[in-house]
Order: structure tokens, then sequence, then C-alpha cells
């Protein structure tokens, strides 16, 4: 007995003096000794790694901290209201209102190694666990952190923030209200000044179509970097704003402990809106991993998906971060390639959009129509303008950051409701650049033709919102951006906007003209000139459509749903009347959110679905097996 209480002792002084005084407080050194070794390989500290990866509960590793240092534990920390965000929680150290002890301290790493190496006693001081220390920061500062999240960006650089006024809204309805009043009077010029002037914008997003499809983006990068060792791999940040998401918040949480990429380096935070206690009630019936925070953001307007996520970015840890939904499952191994990508790429290279692909194809004519859009837009598009040097719309989710930068331009535009976008283009005129991750995401696509106007209204909404914004002062973008990325700019802004504004007009009048005398039917009086130039606009418009998506559908290897390409012109209707529920929106509630709803898959092209539903069966049969 005495033998292996000194063999215990011996192995606990070479244990790391983060977690070695652990072994006084009922844990079994050897478990910590291999512990140390595993975090060694992982190249955290000890500490982050018994805690991150679940081997002792973070309140538990606390109270013994406490115990050792002769120190008070304090669960509910009253914070003094001198408290500094986020710098306190970084820290891990704040002023206290009313104790004796006049600071309260989570350390960790060599915070936690040099208090342990000091241990004088008498010190003014209590200690208390990081998530609880965030806590009492988030309620005693609520009020600056909802400001910050909402104004930063437009306290810092206003000329870049979302701020489309009532005269700017009233401007663009009398704008309409002419357009219209000149279709009742003016037929036939109104049509012909209308299609020259908006002609331009239009070709120039069918050439950056055709070009993007010309060049060679293949879904699997040809040449898979070398494995990096974990030890050298970075902190990465995980940032994911849920709301009301209880049907799927397991799985996304499933999805992310498939990452190959070292839990005790990754940086994973949840936030949760103060008026969703369904999600946190999800939360709480799961196994929350330790590398996981919950954030509850403060009270504010907008209650916006930006706006969630400059709440977490203060406190992001990693190097990297990435942005994704709650329904996402992405590729186990796209950290580790965005890792070696941005090790590639100059430090101008501030962002990678990884390929978005959805995972309910079968579910609806509607969810096979919106992955063949994706495809083209994921597998085709984008790709092709990153590699061409032009200007990107973001997706909402898998964009990969450097961190620094991010913070840099002051994360999202909070009151933008395509925030995606807008920092796309954003972060091209602040002279950075956005580059393509060859790994797929699987996303969940509206099944309803109701949900899905629901989403399609709020882009539309946003894209009105970002080409505002972009463009409310040309001469600067220009300069800023040179002539062909500003021509790129202008094609993925008011290009997209009025392009689906006036597509199913434009189209029926151009296919009516073929079926009548010009003269009798509109009395357009189009010369030759026009009528070739109409003809061009039509042709390369319906090339625009139908080739990047029988180039996506093929990458994809998705020759099952090539007979529905023949259904985009349709569906692009319906996208044209989701532009118009926008304008309408802007006008009635521009800041507006619409929630789109997940969960409600019934189809999986990966089998993702069934996959999780198998292992809650299996837990849940454990769970209640009898003893």
């Amino acid at each position: 007995m005495r033998q292996g209480l000194a063999d215990g002792a011996a192995q606990s002084t070479a244990l790391p003096v983060e977690i070695g005084f652990l072994s006084n407080h009922g844990h079994a050194p050897e478990v910590l000794w291999q512990a140390a070794v595993f975090s060694q390989a992982a190249g955290v500290t000890a500490d982050e790694f018994l805690i991150r990866e679940g081997i002792v509960p973070e309140d538990g590793f606390y109270r013994a901290l406490a115990a050792e240092l002769r120190l008070s534990f304090i669960a509910n920390p009253h914070l003094s209201s001198a408290v500094r965000y986020p710098d306190s929680v970084l820290a891990g150290l704040a002023p206290l209102a009313r104790d004796k002890a006049r600071f309260v301290a989570a350390p960790r790493g060599p915070a936690l190694t040099d208090l342990l190496k000091t241990r004088s006693l008498g010190r003014p001081l209590a200690i208390t666990t990081p998530t609880r220390l965030r806590q009492a920061v988030f309620q005693t500062q609520a009020r600056l952190i909802a400001q910050q999240a909402a104004h930063e960006l437009a306290n810092k650089t206003p000329h870049l923030a979302t701020d489309v006024s009532y005269g700017q809204i009233a401007l663009l309805f009398m704008a309409l209200t002419l357009i219209s009043f000149g279709l009742v009077h003016a037929f036939g010029p109104t049509i012909g000044i209308l299609g020259a002037a908006m002609g331009p914008l239009f070709i120039g997003s069918v050439v950056l179509r055709l070009a993007a499809s010309m060049l060679s983006n293949p879904v699997i990068p040809t040449a898979p970097p070398p494995r990096t060792e974990d030890a050298d791999l970075p902190v990465y940040t995980v940032i994911a704003a849920l709301y009301r998401e209880k049907r799927v918040v397991a799985r996304f949480l499933d999805a992310l402990a498939q990452l190959d990429y070292p839990a005790a380096k990754l940086d994973i935070k949840l936030v949760l809106e103060v008026d969703d206690p369904e999600t946190m009630e999800a939360l709480r019936a799961i196994e929350v991993p330790g590398n996981v925070e919950i954030l509850i953001a403060p009270p504010g307007e907008p209650r916006t998906k930006p706006r969630a996520l400059n709440v977490a970015l203060p406190l992001a840890r990693g190097r990297y971060t990435v942005i994704y939904d709650a329904e996402d499952v992405p590729d186990p191994g796209q950290l580790r390639l965005a890792v070696s990508r941005f090790a590639e790429a100059p430090p101008r290279v501030a962002c990678l959009q990884a390929r978005l692909t959805i995972d309910n194809t079968d579910d609806t004519w509607l969810t096979r129509l919106f992955t063949v859009e994706y495809a083209a837009l994921f597998d085709v598009f984008n790709p092709g303008l990153a590699e061409i040097g032009s200007p990107i719309a973001l997706g909402g989710t898998s964009n990969h950051f450097r961190t620094s930068v991010l913070r840099r331009v002051h994360g999202w535009d909070a009151w933008n409701v395509t925030e995606d976008a807008d920092l796309g283009i954003r972060l091209v005129r602040l002279g950075y650049e956005v580059r393509d991750l060859p790994s797929s995401t699987f996303e969940e696509a509206p099944g309803t033709l109701r949900l899905w106007m629901r989403q399609r209204t709020r882009w539309m909404k946003g894209y009105v919102q970002t080409a505002v914004v972009h463009t409310r002062k040309p001469w600067i973008m220009l300069r800023q951006l040179g002539l062909w990325r500003f021509s790129g700019a202008l094609a993925l802004t008011w290009g997209v906007v009025l392009s689906a504004l006036v597509y199913p007009f434009f189209t029926g009048l151009y296919l009516a003209s073929w079926f009548a005398s010009t003269e009798e039917a509109f009395d357009l009086g189009w010369t030759a000139a026009l009528n070739a130039y109409a003809l061009t606009l039509f042709l390369s418009g319906a090339a625009s459509i139908f080739i990047p998506a029988c180039v996506a559908l093929h990458r994809r290897r998705l020759w099952r749903l090539m007979p529905w390409i023949l259904m985009l012109p349709l569906y692009y209707c319906l996208v044209s009347f989701a532009a118009w529920r926008g304008l309408w929106e802007l006008a009635i509630a521009p800041f507006r959110w619409n929630k789109t709803s997940h969960g409600l898959a019934r189809t999986s092209r990966a089998g993702l679905f069934q996959k999780h539903q198998a292992r809650v069966a299996v837990t849940r049969s454990l769970n209640t097996a009898p003893p």
C-alpha cells in the first residue's frame, strides 16, 4: 500500500504543474499522466486537454484548484461595473463588486501554471470557472456587449455599414413608379431605355458566369496536402448562431465531433438568444463536449444572425474562425484543408469559402432545383470568380477567416440580412482576397414553397441592402477596386437584384415577339441592331443558366438531376417573385430576419440523417437497458 502511494507520489511529481495538483483531490495519477502525454502530442497545455476532451469536468477542476490554493470558490461571482469585455473573459480575471477577495480568477494554461507556482497565501483572490466568469461578464456588461455587436461597424467605418434610410426607400419606389408610368403611357420607349440601361449589367453577369464555367475547379482537390501533425495545428474557432434549432442541435454537435481535428484545439461557440429556451433545453438534454461554449446574446436590436456572430467574435481564441449553421455537416477534413490552404496563401487572403451542397435533395421538386442552383453557385460560379480575381458574395456558412483580419474589418454588419454577401464585397474593398476551399458542407434546403419563399425574400432584401451600401459612393469603390473588379462587384449586387426583378417580364416580352409582329404587338419600333442586341441578351442569358448547371452536376456526379435543369427558367420566376417581395419587405420591415426552419428533411443524399438517428436509437437503448 505504502509502495503504491510512493509510486503515485513519484508519478505526480513528474506531472505538469497545471494538472499535478489534481492527484491530491481524487483523480488517478495514471489518468493524469496519460492526459499529459496526449496533451503534449496535441500541442496544448494539459489543463486544456483535460477539460476540452471531457476527462475532468470544468466545475470539478476549478473547485479542486480552489481547494489546492486554499482560496474560496465562487459559483456566482458578482462583478464590478469596471469589468472589461472581452478582456476579462480572455484573461480569466475580473474585479469583484463586493467581496473579501478583490478579484475572481479562472486561469488557464500559463496563467494557471504561474498561479500554482507562486501559491502566495492571503492574496485578495477567489476562483471560479471560465464558464461562470464569462456568464458573469455577460450579465454585468450586457448593454455594452449588445451595443458593440450591433453598432461597431457603423461606429468605426460608417461608409461601409448598412444605412438604408426611409428617404432612400422612398426614392427607390419613386423610380419604380416612374417606370410603371412609362410602361403604361410610353411602353415602347420605356422598354427600350430600360433594356439599353440594364443590358451592360446583364452582359457582365453573363460573362462572369460563362467564364467561371470554363475553369477547372474539381469538388475534391486533385492533390491533397500532406497531413499536419496535431501539435503543429493552430487553435480553430467555430461559431454557430442558433435560434430555435432544437431539432438539429444534437446532430450538429455530432457533426462537429466527427471533424478530423484535435478536440483540445477546437474553440466552439454556440450563440443562443434569450428568448429561445427550447434550444437551451435540447442542449441540457445531451452531453455537451468540453470544448463547446454556450453564449447567450444579450437582448437588443436587430435580431439577426450577424449580430449574434458579433457577440462571439471578440471571444474567439483561434488563429482561424469558421462559421457554420445549425444544420451543417462539414466534411471531416475541412479544417485541416483550410489550415494548409491558409499556410500556402499570402496574408492578404482573408477568407476561404467552402462548397455548400444540399443533402435532402430528394425531399421535393423544390429541393432538387435548390440542389442544382447550389451546385452551380458553389461548385462553378464562386470558385471561378475566386480564380479570376473577382469579388465574391460569400455564402452564409462554411466561411473560414483569419481571425485577426475579421476583427480588423469589424466583423459582420448586424443590420444587413445577407451579411455574408456584404462581407465578401467589403473584404475585397479593403484590400483582401477571398478564395475557394474545395471541401463540401452538407446543408438542408427548405422543402416547401412557403419556407423557401421566406428565405429567398430575406436574401433578395439583403442583396438590395448590400447593393445600396457599396454603391453609395461609387467613385470610392471604383478607386478601391479598379474598373475590372468594380464591374464584377456591380454584377454581383445590382446585377443579381435587377436581373431577378425583370427576368420574367423581359423574357416573356422577347418570347412573345416571336409569335406576333413586333410593331403590331408592342409597337416597340426596334431597329435591326436593337433586335440583335435583344437576341444576344436572350441567348447568352439562357446559356448562363444552363451551362453552369450542367458543369456543376457533372462535377458532383448528380447526372440524375440533369432533366430538372429544364425547370430552371420557371424556378427563376419564383426567385423574381421573391425579389419583388424583398423590395416590399425592405419598405415595411428592412431589418426583419426571416428564420429558416431546420430539421424537417425526409431524405439524405449522404445518409447523414439516418446515421444520426441510428446513433440516437443505440444511445437510448443503452440508457434504458436494465442493469
